[in-house]
């Protein structure tokens, strides 16, 4: 069986030792689904970019501890954390491949929201601020994630690849999804606040975006276990298709 190349950009220019440890899981993540990670350094050259993901079958946009730039959502800051300028121009190379070649796409924790972005949507600046909960969002520093609830919504993929319509999954960011990108539609909520916790475009092989860090558990937990495993496979899948679509 053929292992699909996944490109995963380097999560963060501003931390290299936070960019290092943290590309490891995603890299493990996609590896024990079968699949061959492929870095995209933040260094490289747009034409060296373009080159690495030609040769790749599927795009994962990992978190990084920036916050997209709130300009290209049309608000000023409030709130955000400095912007990372390299890892903002390696997703958009990688969000431009993957929708016009309809390649499955997965984004986690900022690399959801940089989707949302991208597909014309607006976040939330800063959780504890501005929608207050008692949900822990938030990673506390030394800790590990805290858990809460999240219902996972009909008929999506993420319900089917649970098998449940409840889950609890950790939690580790300030920022959340406001006004939904073009096409994106919600597919799982927190009960708790209605914080929205994942999206997916209907009717896509695989182009799915989660708040939360399935690579952290995907170890022990069946359900992080199939997010990796449905994007490998719709990764071999893949085939590029004629009349490509431009983006939205």
């Amino acid at each position: 069986m053929n292992r699909p190349r996944i490109a995963i950009p380097e999560p963060s220019s501003l931390d290299p030792d936070y960019s290092a440890r943290n590309w490891r899981l995603y890299a493990a993540a996609v590896e024990s689904a079968g699949g061959d990670p492929v870095r995209i350094p933040l260094s490289a050259s747009q034409a060296e970019v373009a080159a690495t993901i030609a040769s790749c079958q599927a795009v994962l946009l990992p978190g990084s501890g920036a916050d997209v730039n709130p300009a290209r959502y049309g608000e000023p800051l409030n709130g955000s954390n400095p912007a990372d300028p390299a890892r903002e121009a390696a997703d958009e190379l990688l969000l431009q491949d993957a929708f016009n070649l309809r390649k499955p796409l997965l984004g986690i924790c900022y690399g959801f929201q940089s989707m949302n972005v991208w597909l014309g949507g607006s976040l939330i600046q800063d959780l504890p601020t501005q929608k207050p909960s008692p949900v822990a969002h938030s990673r506390v520093q030394g800790q590990l994630p805290p858990l809460h609830p999240v219902d996972l919504l009909e008929n999506s993929q993420l319900r089917a690849l649970a098998g449940d319509p409840r889950s609890r999954v950790n939690s580790s960011h300030h920022q959340a999804i406001s006004r939904l990108g073009d096409r994106l539609q919600i597919a799982a909520i927190c009960p708790v606040d209605g914080v929205i916790e994942a999206a997916e475009i209907p009717g896509s092989a695989f182009t799915i975006g989660v708040q939360w860090h399935p690579e952290r558990t995907c170890q022990e937990d069946p359900f992080s276990q199939r997010i990796f495993t449905s994007l490998v496979d719709a990764a071999r899948a893949w085939q590029p298709l004629p009349n490509q679509v431009s983006r939205p």
